[in-house]
């Protein structure tokens, strides 16, 4: 291909030909990565949808009803069908249709006829800023917990936080005053693949992770006398007590169990009566559900089926050729021969659903103004469910990623294969919006990971390093527009995960949408000697100590986490661990400043950094200062509640570190009855309120 056809070509589909690097250099993206990333996007081969005399999709905000423009040849006449039936009619003009000013918020369809040519397109008409709750448009100022669920303790769990556990996290949170829990993303991984435990690197991000399930809390399971016989074996009970003692959630032998015992719970569950209520609620489940649900069925039904006969594999790219296109006669013939396996998998995802939705009930009872908060991952593993279904929406060829920054001067690559922004405009938005509308449910908040992907990603082809990607862009107006439409319908706020490196662009779009900022103590440094006063903090912003990615407090302050990433060769140069150390001493000097100038320690500690440990006094101080802070939200860790050192995660690292699994020190119900994170919670509470 021609230079000149190339660049039109990467431009129309949205690659960024240059952009300016972490260290202010302008890169110029090479032909060769150009041409390999228009290879990747396979929704490009079919250009009819950009010579049709209508847009697939023309997207408005209420009171903005922008004329939309026609083809000259395609002038004639048009008519509009609001969501509700009614109808509008009227004829282009100047190559235009003029909509009418009074048409309500949702998804309409605009239909074009001139001579024998009929077109259709679908409208959305959106409000200009996401849902906020009362309280927070009260100018209230709220705080709750963050937990990663697996990471809870109780008495009753099987190795693993469940649902069960949620909810006494939601009534320990809300008697000391919180306004929600936030949750990773619990998204569905992978059953018969349970080692593959990265919640953001999930196989389907419209349903959810079935090990969440209490099975002994279902009432299919506690009917089911096989299932008690088992369940009372010596074996079973000393198995379950080992898993509810590690310190590690194991995940084989947790997704063992409980696949076992949900298998004992669907057999109790064949037995009711076809007008049995619960039946005809599953029914409606499976029913609503769609091909998206039974084809998420039909994956882990299909992945386990082959794990048994001797191919286990991370995912679909490993499976024997035939089993490889969901709609391919192998799976047909698999889907005839196995509806009960894949009915099975769907009735754990009806009862992973309605535990859910019991817990934000809970929340709702309970009062708490936002309730529940949960996660969206920024993709999916390229081995799941949904690249398996959908080929044309997901780039195979290329991965999503970050370009090299100082942190990071190999860049990064998330082995997630991105969406096709052309794809997504061709399908008028479909598959975003389905996908909010499973992340919002049940939920009072939907933060977005790297949020940053509503305007753009960094894309990778596949064989290249992170260096040798691209910037692609996506129809951020139109997403914000989408966003906010459905944030409204669901009423659920939005927060957008905006660390790192912030395109200036987007700031004040995602400001204006009513999207809240995500802010990290440990990042909030106005230079290097100085962190962020508590009053100069973004009102429209969540604040938070720091994040499952980064060291706890104790072991930021204690500098754990970068003895940790010595000890695992994640800075294999003196000099860059040297830097981190030197730069450590001079933050945790920062902060201790910072913590007296406000009054959040006492006089006595003293003012030399290094000289002051970890200790309750200082936990306290820490997070009195950012409950001071002007941040609408406040997210607090029960790790550093509870003084924990180690992290969950340590980004950079596979094997070499346990990801994912490093429990709690304490059970949920002890830990809001310990008298020192008592105190802690109430005093935050009280300066969230302005009680000085």
């Amino acid at each position: 291909m021609e230079p000149k056809v190339l660049d039109h070509a990467a431009g129309r589909a949205g690659i960024i030909p240059e952009y300016v690097d972490a260290w202010g250099q302008r890169k110029i993206i090479s032909q060769e990565t150009k041409r390999q990333l228009l290879d990747a996007m396979a929704g490009l081969s079919d250009d009819s949808a950009r010579t049709a005399p209508l847009p697939p999709v023309w997207v408005v905000r209420l009171g903005h009803m922008t004329p939309l423009p026609v083809a000259p040849a395609a002038a004639g006449e048009w008519e509009l069908t609001e969501e509700s039936g009614r109808r509008h009619q009227g004829v282009t003009a100047d190559s235009r249709v003029t909509l009418p000013d009074a048409l309500p918020l949702g998804y309409h369809r605009l239909t074009l006829r001139a001579g024998v040519g009929q077109w259709s397109c679908r409208l959305i008409v959106a409000p200009p800023r996401c849902y906020e709750p009362p309280a927070l448009l009260a100018g209230h100022k709220l705080w709750g917990a963050t937990v990663q669920l697996y990471t809870l303790r109780s008495r009753h769990n099987w190795g693993i936080g469940d649902f069960s556990d949620l909810a006494l996290m939601i009534e320990g949170t809300a008697r000391h005053g919180g306004a929600f829990v936030g949750l990773n993303p619990i998204h569905a991984l992978y059953p018969a693949a349970p080692g593959w435990a990265s919640p953001y690197s999930p196989s389907s991000r419209r349903w959810l992770n079935i090990l969440y399930i209490d099975v002994g809390a279902l009432e299919d399971f506690q009917q089911s006398r096989a299932a008690q016989e088992w369940l009372a074996l010596p074996g079973t009970q000393q198995r379950l007590a080992a898993l509810r003692a590690e310190e590690l959630v194991d995940y084989p032998q947790v997704t063992e169990c409980k696949l076992a015992a949900l298998t004992y719970a669907y057999a109790q569950f064949n037995t009711r009566a076809p007008d049995d209520a619960d039946r005809q609620a599953f029914a409606a489940f499976v029913d609503d559900g769609g091909d998206s649900l039974r084809l998420q069925a039909t994956f882990d039904a299909l992945h386990r089926f082959l794990t048994r006969e001797g191919h286990p594999s991370a995912g679909w790219q490993q499976w024997p050729q035939e089993y490889q296109q969901a709609d391919g006669a192998a799976v047909r013939e698999f889907c005839q021969r196995h509806q009960n396996e894949i009915l099975f998998f769907s009735y754990l995802q009806w009862q992973a659903a309605r535990q859910f939705d019991a817990c934000f009930r809970l929340s709702r009872r309970l009062d708490m103004p936002i309730g529940l908060y949960r996660d969206l991952a920024v993709g999916v593993s390229e081995g799941g469910m949904e690249t398996w279904s959908d080929r044309t929406l997901y780039c195979l060829a290329a991965s999503v990623g970050a370009p090299p920054d100082k942190l990071g001067p190999q860049g990064q690559n998330w082995c997630l294969p991105p969406q096709d922004p052309n794809v997504m405009i061709a399908r008028a938005y479909e598959p975003f919006i389905a996908m909010l509308r499973a992340n919002m449910r049940h939920c009072g908040a939907l933060r977005i990971d790297h949020v940053m992907s509503l305007l753009r990603l960094w894309w990778i082809p596949r064989g290249q390093t992170a260096q040798h990607g691209a910037y692609v862009n996506y129809p951020v107006d139109d997403l914000l527009a989408v966003l906010a439409l459905e944030s409204h319908r669901q009423q659920c706020m939005v927060i957008g995960e905006d660390l790192g490196t912030v395109p200036p662009e987007i700031t004040g779009k995602l400001q204006a949408a009513g999207v809240y900022s995500y802010k990290v103590l440990l990042f909030e440094r106005t230079d290097d000697t100085h962190f962020r006063p508590p009053d100069d903090y973004v009102a429209q912003a969540m604040a938070t100590l720091t994040t499952h990615d980064l060291a706890t407090l104790r072991g930021f302050w204690q500098q754990e986490d970068l003895r940790l990433g010595r000890e695992l060769n994640i800075y294999p140069e003196p000099e860059v661990y040297q830097h981190l150390l030197e730069d450590r001493q001079t933050a945790r000097q920062a902060l201790l400043d910072a913590l007296h100038a406000w009054k959040c320690v006492p006089a006595k500690m003293s003012a030399n950094a290094a000289r002051v440990v970890m200790s309750p006094l200082l936990n306290r101080g820490l997070h009195r200062y950012l409950a001071r802070s002007n941040s609408a939200l406040l997210g607090l860790q029960p790790e550093d509640w509870l003084d924990m050192a180690l992290p969950v995660n340590v980004p950079g690292t596979t094997d070499q570190y346990p990801n994912w699994r490093r429990k709690l020190t304490r059970e949920v119900a002890d830990m809001f009855d310990d008298p020192t994170v008592m105190r802690l919670l109430k005093e935050v509470d009280r300066l969230r309120k302005g009680m000085v």
